[in-house]
């Protein structure tokens, strides 16, 4: 705070956040009582079920260069920390229209709050899953951290970028919701999360390689595994091109729409 007592742009838009994250985390947590455990259950599920698949398959060793268990957890928790900072910030601006009253409160804030608070719950998750599997002997600890970091990043600037993007759209022509929501299933099978890409043939994957998702999954699991084989045409830049293009154009039509968010 300065010495005029007066704060600065920055200073009050950092209060507002601090104040939403609380309100979110405290929502999000404790709104239900099994609120932790389900957040740790889904994607323990999800392994569970694989494996029993592996396990009917035959044993079949479907990845080279990677153990099946850490790799399908490195994936699972990649997709759900991009799908839970795009699905659940999607009804933030609802959610929180009461606190558009305060000027300083933007209807962009909850977006970005919430996508936030998401990514910290996905990231506690992912270390617990990782301390969990060290226990139990698997090689599931990154080869390269910081790379590791870079690209867990990158993927959840994927989702703000989408959340961004259709926060307006959902809250303009609300019915796109449903739209959103059930893409996302056949985006998890085709993002390589569960199950390898490169067991499909070239023609299909030439296809699927326009799924950003893929490209941030794949390259996760790279930094993880030194010996793992990507599937060929995986891109940084073609991930940060995504990114940074919804991004640009969620603070457009945040900017431009702001008054009807306010509004409705």
């Amino acid at each position: 705070m300065s010495s005029t007592g007066i704060r600065s742009p920055w200073q009050v838009t950092w209060s507002v956040w601090h104040a939403l994250f609380m309100r979110e985390v405290l929502a999000r947590t404790m709104g239900n009582r099994l609120g932790w455990f389900w957040m740790l259950a889904e994607p323990v599920a999800f392994i569970a079920i694989m494996v029993g698949i592996r396990e009917m398959m035959g044993r079949m060793r479907l990845v080279t260069g990677a153990e099946f268990i850490p790799w399908l957890i490195v994936g699972i928790t990649a997709f759900f920390l991009f799908r839970e900072s795009f699905t659940r910030s999607l009804t933030a601006i609802e959610a929180n229209q009461a606190l558009f009253a305060y000027r300083q409160v933007k209807p962009i804030d909850p977006v970005l709050v919430r996508s936030t608070m998401e990514a910290v719950l996905k990231s506690v998750v992912l270390l617990i899953l990782m301390v969990i599997g060290v226990l139990l002997g698997m090689d599931v600890l990154p080869d390269d951290p910081l790379g590791a970091l870079f690209l867990w990043c990158s993927i959840w600037l994927l989702g703000v970028g989408g959340a961004m993007v259709m926060s307006v759209v959902v809250r303009l022509v609300p019915d796109t919701q449903h739209v959103v929501a059930m893409l996302m299933l056949p985006m998890f099978i085709l993002s390589g999360a569960i199950f390898p890409i490169q067991t499909m043939p070239h023609s299909i994957q030439v296809y699927l390689l326009y799924n950003p998702m893929l490209h941030g999954v794949e390259l996760l699991r790279l930094e993880f595994f030194p010996g793992y084989t990507a599937i060929s045409g995986v891109s940084l830049d073609y991930l940060w091109h995504w990114s940074l293009t919804m991004l640009a154009l969620g603070l457009a039509l945040h900017r431009r729409f702001e008054s009807r968010l306010k509004a409705q």
